[in-house]
């Protein structure tokens, strides 16, 4: 099953649960994706993006509420995704989500 789509996610973070719609477009390689992650704080992209069958990890820079290199993975299963984000010194905060339609 493809990893592409859009996912409602939530991201469990000190600031409280932080909902979100993570958008992954897999390349024409399959093995690369773009994207972005859209949610109350605004909108970051997906830098290099990569599929390793059905898991996922990607890069985001935050800016809002304070500049910060995101280091993210996730797995998808069925239309679920399940994974982390690691916010540096703030350590790993839990990802999940579900496809749309």
């Amino acid at each position: 099953m493809s990893v592409a789509g859009t996912y409602n996610t939530v991201v469990k973070s000190p600031m409280g649960d932080q909902s979100g719609t993570f958008t992954v477009i897999p390349g024409d390689d399959g093995n690369t994706f773009t994207g972005s992650m859209a949610g109350g704080m605004g909108s970051m992209d997906v830098e290099e993006g990569k599929i390793d069958g059905n898991k996922l990890t990607w890069k985001m820079n935050m800016t809002v509420p304070m500049p910060m290199g995101l280091d993210c993975e996730a797995t998808v299963d069925g239309d679920q995704l399940t994974g982390n984000v690691n916010a540096g010194a703030f350590g790993a905060m839990p990802l999940s989500g579900q496809r749309e339609g």
